[in-house]
């Protein structure tokens, strides 16, 4: 179940409340009436189905909440209610399976800013990774990858093509810009520090890291592993599974292929340097492409839901017409 806590003048409230209470997969309607200060309204709270939680998020939107007033979205873990339960049952499909979309876009919106933070885990991941390399330890790859923050961008990429959002694209796409060409060059002087106090080796060839040098050694399965890596990392995100995430992000070498640039540059191996760069190229582009496919067909299937939603009766209970939207789009 997903709670909603609405803040509104008293007229849009009540519409509000009208379709909530008339609606089979809402449940737990609360109305707090002149409970808000800032700004003066009214404030409602409901439970809703978390299936149907963003075509009920739509009908608010119709009803220019957000412009009014507001609606907060958050998860509820565990609610014991019969009604609850009933509400549920009468949403189609399963609630792991439900995507809500305002808590996509928001939490895409969050992961693609280029902050100081972002860019000091794209420095921290790839010295761990530089220093994988030079010693051989695949352990530190996987350490490297788990660190690296590189993915938020690039589910910021498919949301922001899916969703035609120009800003987030154009945001994810600058993070990476500047976050992949920061943290080489951090890995290029890391590595040259190393060499010049003697705790790296003298030379840096795929012989000398057995274990590691298939990072800069792509080939056709580099592309499927990343292909399948962002079917995985963009259900992850819509389905708010962090455990999934953290596999995807140690099964795909993004973060160790781009130090592997860095670390190969410092050495003069401009052919290992060269092979790590196409594997970040191979690796960034079968996520991309993978995660808006994936994205497109969640999407396709909410916009089929949001249609069917538009002849359910509750929109006329709130005044709002029965099959169409109010809206430009009924997504």
């Amino acid at each position: 179940m997903v709670h909603l806590r609405i803040v509104a003048p008293p007229d849009a409230a009540q519409h509000a409340l009208e379709l909530l209470c008339a609606s089979e997969s809402v449940s737990n309607v609360v109305h707090l009436a002149g409970a808000a200060s800032k700004p003066v309204g009214d404030v409602v709270l409901a439970d809703v189905a978390r299936e149907d939680a963003s075509v009920i998020v739509q009908d608010l939107r119709e009803l220019d909440i957000p412009a009014i007033g507001s609606i907060a979205i958050s998860s509820i873990e565990t609610l014991v209610s019969d009604a609850s339960q009933r509400a549920e049952r009468h949403a189609a499909g399963l609630p792991s399976d439900a995507v809500v979309w305002e808590d996509v876009d928001s939490r895409s919106e969050e992961l693609t800013e280029l902050s100081g933070t972002f860019l000091a885990f794209m420095v921290l991941a790839m010295l761990i990774a530089a220093i994988g390399l030079l010693l051989d330890q695949p352990i530190l790859i996987v350490g490297a990858m788990v660190v690296g923050p590189e993915f938020g961008p690039l589910a910021g990429i498919c949301v922001g093509l899916v969703q035609r959002q120009r800003e987030l694209t154009r945001h994810s796409l600058l993070a990476l810009a500047v976050g992949f060409p920061v943290g080489i060059v951090a890995a290029f002087l890391f590595t040259l520090v190393l060499n010049a106090s003697g705790q790296a080796s003298g030379q840096f060839t795929p012989a000398d890291h057995p274990l590691t040098r298939f990072i800069s050694q792509p080939d056709e399965l580099s592309f499927v592993v990343a292909f399948i890596a962002g079917i995985a990392g963009v259900l992850s995100l819509t389905s708010a599974k962090s455990g999934a995430l953290i596999g995807v992000l140690i099964s795909v070498t993004t973060i160790p292929a781009a130090a592997n640039v860095g670390v190969a540059a410092a050495y003069g191996e401009w052919g290992e340097a060269g092979g790590a760069l196409g594997q970040l190229v191979v690796n960034l582009s079968g996520i991309v492409i993978a995660g808006t496919l994936t994205l497109y067909i969640q999407r396709r299937l909410y916009v089929a839901r949001r249609v069917r939603h538009l002849s359910d009766p509750s929109r006329a209970e709130a005044g709002l017409p029965l099959g169409e939207s109010m809206r430009s789009k009924h997504d």
